[in-house]
């Protein structure tokens, strides 16, 4: 169990990593709280970050959807969602957790933290989306505006002139299978979790009958890219290692 001042000492480094000074640090400590630490703590149960990640998806969801209506005017609908689409993806959100650090602040129960808990991309999504919903319950719209605006900078900018698309990684395994004169890759959904309004999907990824890679996102078809992604990582190993 950390002291008290090392922890506050940890708030105000991710603070300074926000952009935003917490009037009430507890907001930001629930953020931060898996439900396996609240789990563990049978003297003093307390609650996780579940709510905030509801909270949260909804509050960035809003303004992101808010920024592009207000910069992309060529784009139509379609357009709009699908960029949209991207930027709150999981597999989005779990890069801009990993230029903040957020897994090195995350309070993790001892079962989640031996399985690796701080780098997996379900948990750190979630708990960027619990953080934007700390920073909006602590200070407002106008704050948690600032707060994506400073994170997803980098993603505008890209966006704007034009270079923020979606790799296709299925189309590039594709053509790395036929290359190599492999059979064609086969997805199918192994498993689905979270409440409907958010949900996920694990996606197996088979080549030849074997299983070469699972991928996690909030729609199939994410799923089946992150899938892809990792399996093409696998390929540009020696084809006895990736089990083919």
């Amino acid at each position: 169990m950390k002291r008290d001042d090392e922890f506050n000492s940890e708030i105000r480094t991710l603070e300074q990593l926000l952009g935003h000074t917490f009037k009430h640090r507890n907001l930001l400590e629930l953020a931060l709280t898996h439900s396996s630490a609240a789990n563990e703590r049978k003297d003093s149960p307390s609650k996780d970050n579940e709510q905030f990640e509801f909270l949260g998806d909804s509050v960035l969801g809003l303004i992101i959807s808010d920024y592009l209506f207000r910069h992309f005017h060529h784009l139509n609908e379609g357009e709009l969602s699908k960029l949209r689409a991207h930027l709150v993806s999981s597999a989005n959100l779990f890069k801009l957790t990993r230029q903040l650090n957020l897994g090195d602040f995350l309070i993790l129960g001892k079962g989640e933290e031996k399985t690796g808990g701080r780098k997996k991309q379900a948990v750190l999504a979630d708990a960027f989306e619990a953080v934007v919903a700390a920073v909006f319950l602590d200070g407002g719209l106008l704050a948690a505006r600032r707060f994506v605006y400073r994170v997803f900078k980098a993603d505008f900018q890209a966006a704007e002139s034009g270079q923020l698309h979606s790799p296709d990684f299925k189309s590039q395994l594709q053509e790395k299978l036929q290359a190599l004169r492999i059979a064609n890759a086969e997805y199918s959904v192994i498993k689905e979790m979270g409440p409907d309004h958010r949900k996920s999907f694990w996606v197996e990824l088979r080549v030849n009958g074997k299983r070469l890679s699972e991928g996690l996102g909030d729609t199939k078809k994410l799923a089946e890219q992150e899938a892809a992604r990792l399996a093409l990582g696998r390929l540009k190993q020696p084809l006895a290692d990736s089990g083919l």
